[in-house]
């Protein structure tokens, strides 16, 4: 291999590593297997180094995503097996797979914690909460129009941080 390479996979993991691997603490909820995913990712960013080097969008978005998809593989594996050990019982199987809205959701949150403090307590108590303007305001001890305007500012900052993590358009 080209010792440009190895520089740079040694950079990529410099630079992204801490953050993929919490991400995939947080996708498993297993620090080992977190650490296994991280080093299958960073295997395949190895693999595909021509194809991540030529990337026009982010690195780190690449690597969350490559590593979201391999928790789902493995976790529809992981369910593959048990319905297949279960099959003479098929009302035990759940058919709807919630798998992405999961993973999705988890991203979100981290993504969240991306924002600033005020962002976030506009988001929690119009978005979570569902209060309305007046009512956030008045908990917040900030004017409506602050409310709007921040809530405005914080879903664009939420977005630009998911598309970040590789989720979205």
């Amino acid at each position: 291999m080209p010792g440009n390479q190895v520089e740079l996979m040694q950079q990529l993991h410099d630079e992204h590593a801490a953050a993929l691997w919490g991400y995939c603490v947080r996708l498993t909820n297993d620090r080992s297997r977190a650490e296994d995913v991280v080093q299958e990712t960073l295997l395949r960013a190895w693999r595909h180094f021509s194809v991540l080097d030529e990337r026009q969008g982010s690195v780190r978005a690449w690597l969350f995503t490559v590593a979201r998809n391999i928790v789902i593989d493995e976790w529809r594996t992981r369910r593959a097996h048990a319905e297949l050990a279960v099959a003479e019982v098929p009302e035990a199987v759940d058919p709807v797979d919630r798998t992405d809205q999961l993973l999705l959701s988890w991203m979100v949150a981290e993504a969240i914690t991306k924002l600033s403090a005020e962002h976030r307590a506009v988001l929690l108590e119009c978005y979570y909460r569902g209060l309305p303007v007046s009512e956030a305001a008045r908990r917040l001890g900030i004017p409506e129009g602050t409310v709007k305007s921040r809530t405005h500012y914080a879903l664009r900052a939420l977005r630009l941080a998911l598309e970040e993590m590789g989720v979205g358009a």
